[in-house]
């Protein structure tokens, strides 16, 4: 980082355009738009709701939030895919300066500036912090903590925290426009993992991608077992597929949940044949999310109980998951995960 720069960062805080892509977030939309809102950011700031298809009163609630305030506005995205979304809002914004934030999510203060000014300081293309999970009841907190821990979903830096640098990837993204349109933005035929290809293709035109462990954004994850097990699932897909496209570039820790998935399987076959040693993968892998249970802490009795299930549920859903994609592609899959059981209804 050069001084001049430095100085330009801490001097000058360019306007910013917010893109957020929203489906079926009812429960969670106003919280996070008002998080956005109530930013203290001294230049103009643009918030766009790339509002899909919904079929609870999402949409509605994105309308009423548009007609307070005035740096809301409202974009259709028929189709309601993610990336096609975030690249209709990203054609229209405003702003040189992007910053991506998900309807089930709500930065912290102080977010947006820190933000754009280590963006400026780090001469970046694309910044990323730390995805802090919470939770309301006893099973979201168990997944929540899941999230943030080694034994849950991986240690990458965006979970569990770390040292500010170079980074494989980012949660959520604040961006310089210019990187976007260098790159033609997301894929679309991506459904999940759509961050983490985008800041490969950043980083093989000779961008920076950056992680700052200062900043950090509220998430709000699944809260029942059926809707965990789908996301999981979906997610686990879409990661075996772009596996397969680029394994080279793949974590290793990727390959975990599968086999062990492919260990327990064969143990309970070999089982089923006669061979009790068969059960040792199984016995294994319980006693391991068990002690990781009994040992996290600030968690009650029963979110310990619940996080034994909720780790079996994302390990073995993904892996499972990211079999299928890594052998016959993703095709279409999409995480129904979010869809309300009034919109399965009205479905």
């Amino acid at each position: 980082m050069t001084k001049s720069t430095g100085i330009r960062a801490k001097k000058f805080l360019p306007p910013i355009t917010v893109i957020m892509p929203v489906l079926n977030e009812e429960a969670h939309l106003e919280a996070s738009v008002q998080s956005i809102l109530a930013q203290s950011y001294a230049s103009d700031v643009e918030l766009i709701l790339a509002l899909g298809p919904s079929q609870d009163e999402t949409n509605s609630l994105a309308k009423a939030l548009a007609k307070k305030d005035k740096r809301v506005k409202l974009l259709e995205n028929s189709r309601g895919l993610t990336t096609v979304g975030l690249n209709a809002a990203i054609k229209i914004a405003k702003h040189d300066y992007i910053v991506r934030i998900d309807a089930h999510s709500e930065p912290e203060a102080g977010y947006l500036e820190n933000g754009i000014r280590i963006l400026l300081e780090q001469d970046a293309d694309e910044v990323g912090g730390v995805m802090q999970a919470r939770g309301k009841s006893a099973f979201q907190k168990a997944v929540a903590y899941a999230y943030t821990s080694r034994w849950g979903i991986g240690g990458a830096s965006y979970h569990i925290g770390g040292q500010a640098g170079e980074a494989e990837s980012a949660y959520l993204g604040i961006f310089k426009k210019s990187a976007l349109e260098r790159v033609g933005g997301y894929d679309e035929s991506i459904i999940r993992g759509e961050d983490w290809d985008l800041a490969q293709r950043i980083k093989r035109t000779g961008g920076k991608v950056w992680f700052s462990p200062e900043l950090k954004v509220t998430y709000w994850p699944r809260g029942r077992f059926s809707s965990l097990v789908k996301q999981f699932y979906s997610t686990g897909v879409w990661r075996g597929d772009l596996t397969r496209r680029d394994i080279g570039g793949a974590s290793k820790r990727y390959f975990v949940p599968p086999l062990a998935l492919l260990a327990i399987g064969v143990g309970l076959i070999l089982l089923a044949f006669g061979q009790l040693l068969g059960i040792l993968p199984a016995a294994l892998y319980l006693l391991g999310v068990t002690l990781v249970a009994v040992l996290a802490a600030g968690l009650s009795l029963k979110s310990r109980a619940a996080l034994v299930v909720a780790l079996a549920a994302m390990h073995m859903s993904w892996g499972w998951g990211f079999l299928r994609g890594f052998v016959a592609g993703a095709a279409s899959t999409v995480d129904r995960s979010r869809v309300s059981k009034q919109a399965k209804v009205r479905s």
